[in-house]
């Protein structure tokens, strides 16, 4: 009963949505843009000296948006926008008093962190007013590309196929686009209307911002603002086709007999073939198909400290099958998360826009591995899968004005290849609505219910509810946010039911009714601070009893200053479950980071001090944990980067004298050397200890554990789907004897090259 109500309440809110955004929404994109064909060739070399460029639409109304509000920018800012059969041109000139001041280190593609110098294009090729593809460029033509959505934010993973060159002058520095109508999903009509923002990031003693639209403070989107694009007549109708297949080879090298520090014994070459496959029959829709996608991690991820966490930790996905319409995966619930698909023997995709509904379903066959998040109201464990699984998501999105509304599939069902064990093949099923409504410029309100129905595999060997048994429950989400030039005001309401599972996707947290709330306030100071805010944060969490599961009251301010710099200040007071009591926590908590000049290139200092939880044990405790790291650029080619963070827990003895319980570092160096924008080698190494005293431990713990892992890669980019990478790693583990022995040692070559029609 309580589910049906919840279901007529979504349904209820859906109709008042499509009602009053039928009714008619102001418009607020900027000014109109007319773009002309190209009077002739364009060589994109850097140099906009090009007679077509002369006659190509220019742009020189730019505002700063940030640090000040819309006015006329420090420096000058000129567009040039044209087209072609084929391609959509943009050239820009960007003028710099002092070009020596130019942020613009050499990198891989992607890295271009807002401290540095770069400009671009915001292209809303189906004039959605929500989701764009940014393309943008520094100095030394290093590319960046993401899709950026004003229900999801901005998500880098993506990657398409553009060319661009640069070049730094007397004056400045400029910029030559040249992006492929079939790199672009547009709507099949003649003539096209598009939105678009030129984007310029300025970083100098502030971080300014510059762009060819209007971005009022306190509004609730970003690219609904851009301006509007008109003039593009008979553009490509589709018909282009990418095939990327690769080969890579490794070989591993371990200890002989499993024995941690014994002589290295070198494995068979082991080998793997696969392909990707893009078609667009058409500008608006995309066919992908796979074999065998490469997962090849090239790089730790992210430095994390897992040491007395609760829940699992989340890390991006990059393999291209599963990223062309990204942002349709983004859902209020993350109940998509790709990388869930372990190791995927096969995948076809169909993604587009057809009657005004946007849509992506994917199917793949998963051969397994890895490991699936058991989630709890109080924390997450894992559990090894060794079966694989057949996987379907889809979900489809209409948008309505500024609003949309959505539903989202998720199929997954286990299968076990050796024809062992009855029970094996299990299944877990998700359904239900979306919806994110705009009533005002100010206002948004969005929501997901979800339904799950689970049948888990009959492997109690595994994981202890992996019984066969059968769950069916619910996740509810309602967030509403305001926002004003100076106010701003959120809240959340959140109710996931114990039986709720969503395999294909990343919900560590079940069993729980949440209910959250924030305010700020922002004053525009001048001098040292560009901005400043004052902000509380109020959370609770129980469990379906009632229970308290955790409780927070965070009140801080954090503020833009000179340097590029931003610092933010805390006070935690919360309340968290462990085991069966809860315990109080008070904590202090601190961010600041700087880019003060091209060779120091950011500085970054984060942490927390205070009251703790020891949640291994159940027991209340005192803790610290700082995050230090930094960027050197000592030249264009060089890139240094440096991690240090650090986290220890002090808990009082059966005496009541504190004693340390233990201490966990990860300490990280990567080295880069590009050497052109397509060439670069890169060395890492990382070292993650932790040291305990089990005497203080209820259960049976290692006194130390740690463990190292370098690597070594060299890699050249044609494009990012035609590389070659040669790579050389080396894991150790720290030993009974405190030394750190030899655990594995790879070697890897992986070549793929992508053919276009």
């Amino acid at each position: 009963m309580r589910a049906q109500v919840r279901a007529c309440l979504t349904c209820s809110l859906l109709i008042s949505l499509a009602s009053s955004s039928a009714a008619g929404q102001t418009a607020l994109s900027g000014e109109s843009i007319r773009i002309s064909k190209a009077t002739g060739p364009i060589t994109i070399d850097g140099d906009l000296s090009d007679e077509a460029w002369q006659h190509a639409t220019r742009v020189e109304t730019w505002y700063e948006t940030n640090v000040t509000d819309n006015t006329p920018p420090k420096v000058r800012n000129v567009g040039h926008l044209t087209f072609d059969d084929k391609y959509f041109y943009a050239g820009l000139e960007f003028d710099d008093p002092d070009p020596s001041l130019i942020r613009a280190p050499f990198a891989d593609r992607d890295n271009t962190p807002f401290w540095t110098d770069y400009g671009g294009v915001i292209l809303d090729t189906r004039n959605s007013g929500h989701t764009a593809q940014l393309l943008v460029v520094n100095p030394h033509n290093i590319q960046y590309d993401s899709i950026s959505d004003d229900a999801s934010g901005e998500d880098s993973s993506p990657d398409f196929f553009w060319e661009s060159a640069t070049k730094i002058t007397a004056r400045g520095w400029t910029l030559e686009m040249k992006i492929p109508f079939s790199s672009l999903r547009y709507n099949n009509v003649d003539p096209q209307t598009w939105g678009i923002l030129l984007y310029r990031n300025y970083p100098r003693d502030f971080h300014y911002q510059f762009f060819s639209a209007k971005l009022p403070r306190g509004g609730n989107c970003f690219i609904c603002r851009a301006n509007t694009l008109v003039g593009l007549e008979r553009l490509p109708a589709g018909g282009h086709l990418v095939a990327a297949p690769y080969v890579n080879a490794s070989q591993t090298a371990q200890p002989a007999g499993d024995a941690l520090g014994a002589p290295l014994v070198n494995g068979d070459v082991n080998s793997k073939i696969g392909i990707d496959v893009k078609y667009t029959p058409n500008a608006d829709n995309a066919i992908d198909f796979t074999v065998k996608p490469d997962f090849s991690q090239v790089e730790s991820d992210t430095a994390q400290i897992s040491a007395n966490e609760r829940f699992a930790l989340f890390f991006p996905e990059k393999r291209p099958f599963f990223l062309e319409g990204v942002e349709l995966f983004s859902t209020p619930i993350q109940a998509v998360y790709t990388r869930t698909i372990t190791a995927p023997r096969w995948g076809g995709r169909v993604t587009g826009k057809d009657g005004g509904v946007t849509f992506t379903a994917l199917v793949s066959d998963d051969g397994g591995g890895g490991s699936a998040i058991l989630p709890g109201a109080n924390g997450s464990s894992l559990a090894s899968v060794d079966f694989g699984s057949n996987v379907f998501i889809a979900r489809a999105k209409r948008d309505i004005g500024r609003s949309f509304i959505s539903v989202l599939v998720t199929d997954r069902e286990a299968h076990n290849d050796q024809g062992a064990g009855a029970g094996d093949n299990g299944h877990n099923r998700v359904v239900g609505p979306d919806f994110q409504w705009r009533p005002s410029a100010t206002d948004t309100v969005t929501g997901q219910l979800l339904f799950s129905h689970t049948h888990t595999p009959n492997r109690p060997d595994l994981a202890d509810e992996w019984t066969g048994q059968q769950m069916t429950s619910h996740a509810g989400l309602l967030w509403w946010s305001h926002n004003t030039t100076h106010f701003d005001s959120y809240a959340q309401y959140k109710d996931i039911g114990d039986g709720f599972r969503a395999d294909s996707g990343f919900v560590p947290q079940v069993g729980l009714r949440e209910t959250f709330a924030s305010s700020g306030w922002t004053f525009r100071p001048t001098g040292a601070v560009s901005r400043l805010r004052t902000f509380i944060n109020v959370d609770r969490q129980v469990d379906l009893a009632g229970a308290l599961i955790s409780r927070e009251v965070l009140p801080g301010f954090g503020m833009d200053t000179r340097y590029n710099g931003f610092m933010q200040v805390r006070y935690i007071d919360d309340e968290i479950r462990s085991g069966d009591r809860t315990f109080p926590r008070h904590q202090f908590g601190y961010i600041a980071q700087f880019s003060p000049s091209r060779v120091v290139a950011q500085v970054s200092l984060d942490g927390t001090a205070g009251t703790d939880i020891d949640f291994a044990n159940s027991r209340p405790a005192r803790g610290t944990t700082i995050n230090l790291s930094a960027r050197i650029n000592p030249t264009q080619h060089v890139d240094l980067s440096l991690v240090q963070n650090q986290r220890w827990l002090d808990v009082d003895d059966a005496a009541g004298a504190s004693q340390r319980l233990f201490i966990a570092r990860v300490s990280r160096v990567k080295g880069t050397y590009t050497f052109t924008s397509r060439l670069f080698v890169r060395g890492i190494a990382q070292y993650t200890y932790t040291s305990r005293d089990p005497l203080l431990y209820t259960s049976s713990a290692s006194a130390r554990s740690g463990d190292f892992g370098g690597s070594l890669l060299l890699a050249y980019k044609l494009n990012w789907q035609s590389v070659m990478f040669v790579g050389y790693g080396d894991d150790r583990e720290l030993s009974d004897q405190q030394r750190l022995e030899k655990l594995d040692r790879q070697v890897f070559v992986k070549l793929s090259y992508a053919f276009q029609r």
